[in-house]
């Protein structure tokens, strides 16, 4: 059996993982600020944090990681925005779990739960949302 590599698809996610990283350090600086400085409860944090640096990845994914998408701007954030939420609760819950019953730094517990929203989220938009998997 033979797996031929979609090029494409590989710079893509490239592309994406990118943009990921990125936004996600904002997400992470935003939950340090708002936890050890203004004092917000890290679970609260997280999804004040994680809708800040989702609608940054969405305007920055939209021109470099899934261009050529048929949905409207307003249209594709809708989307954007209905999957991101499902991924700021398993944030939040994930959150949770590991730092409240496995005492783990939220830091640390941040990066891990990061690692599955955000390939929940690719794969969500990628053919769900922007429709152009096996496209360009």
């Amino acid at each position: 059996m033979s797996f031929a590599i979609d090029r494409r698809g590989v710079l893509r996610f490239a592309r994406y993982s990118s943009v990921g990283v990125g936004t996600f350090l904002l997400d992470l600086a935003l939950l340090f600020v708002l936890t050890d400085f203004l004092k917000v409860q890290y679970v609260v944090a997280t999804g004040i944090a994680f809708f800040f640096a989702v609608s940054l990845n969405y305007l920055i994914s939209r021109k470099t990681v899934f261009r050529g998408s048929e949905r409207s701007l307003k249209g594709g954030y809708l989307n954007f925005i209905i999957f991101a939420l499902a991924g700021m609760v398993t944030s939040m819950l994930g959150m949770y779990i590991l730092v409240s019953v496995f005492a783990l730094y939220y830091i640390y517990a941040r990066i891990i739960v990061a690692g599955f929203v955000g390939m929940w989220n690719y794969l969500m938009n990628l053919y769900v949302n922007f429709k152009v998997a096996g496209k360009h």
